[in-house]
């Protein structure tokens, strides 16, 4: 990783996990934007005014790795594909800095609003017994037996936390799909999320419009679905895909 970008992270003021306890933003809205790597130094100088750091015992970057399901013939990726609202996204995501470990359910909306449940699983879990079955039957409108693992995706990640409203930043980078023990690294590509529990002025969408990088990413299960599986489908995606295969050899 570019020193330059890293000595920016050190300047900014930092918040630690206890802090952030009142930005956990469960219940919210999300702006997403892509862009190149070597565009992350300019945005996080101009950031670190409005932004305090997520700082996890002198880490500031976490690094997550993440464990999606789906079914057999990828249900849940298909209904994204085809725009359906109130879909599904279930995962097991490890925080390895923190060593915590959590089974999740993010829900979609016909608000446009997305919605987090989730228990506390240190290890990914055995879906059809137990805490995690009781978990994902009580909330699920399906039978969670149907769900399998099919997709590992991994990254580094920058949390951003504003200085004066509820609004958390996060910033992705060294993304890597993993499937059957092959991975994928797109190390040049930077996700970047606003999570805002209503839809107030944020300085990060302001910094974007001035660097010229329009809204709009694919979710990364689905960029590495379309990416990892040759059976599914794409179309609708296709614009997307380009567009960040556009990015990453700009």
């Amino acid at each position: 990783m570019p020193h330059s970008f890293l000595n920016i992270l050190q300047s900014f003021d930092s918040i630690t996990l206890q802090e952030m306890d009142g930005v956990k933003l469960m219940d919210r809205t999300d702006t997403k934007f892509t862009f190149n790597i070597r565009n992350l130094s300019s945005i996080l100088e101009a950031a670190k005014v409005d932004y305090r750091i997520l700082d996890v015992e002198g880490n500031r970057i976490s690094r997550y790795k993440t464990l999606y399901f789906d079914t057999q013939n990828f249900k849940l990726y298909n209904q994204h594909h085809s725009g359906k609202l109130n879909r599904y996204k279930i995962r097991h995501r490890t925080y390895l800095e923190s060593n915590l470990g959590f089974l999740e359910i993010k829900f979609k909306n016909n608000k446009g609003r997305t919605l987090k449940t989730r228990i506390k699983e240190i290890d990914v879990p055995d879906l059809k017994t137990g805490k995690a079955f009781d978990f994902l039957k009580k909330i699920l409108p399906f039978d969670p037996l149907i769900l399998l693992p099919k997709l590992w995706v991994n990254y580094s990640r920058i949390t951003l936390v504003n200085k004066t409203s509820a609004e958390r930043l996060t910033l992705d980078l060294n993304l890597e799909f993993e499937k059957d023990g092959k991975k994928r690294n797109l190390n040049e590509l930077v996700i970047a999320e606003v999570k805002q529990d209503s839809k107030i002025l944020s300085p990060f969408v302001a910094i974007m419009k001035n660097s010229h990088i329009r809204q709009g990413s694919i979710s990364k299960y689905c960029f590495g679905v379309a990416s990892s599986f040759s059976e599914v489908k794409k179309n609708n995606f296709k614009l997307k895909l380009l567009n960040v295969n556009k990015i990453i050899n700009s």
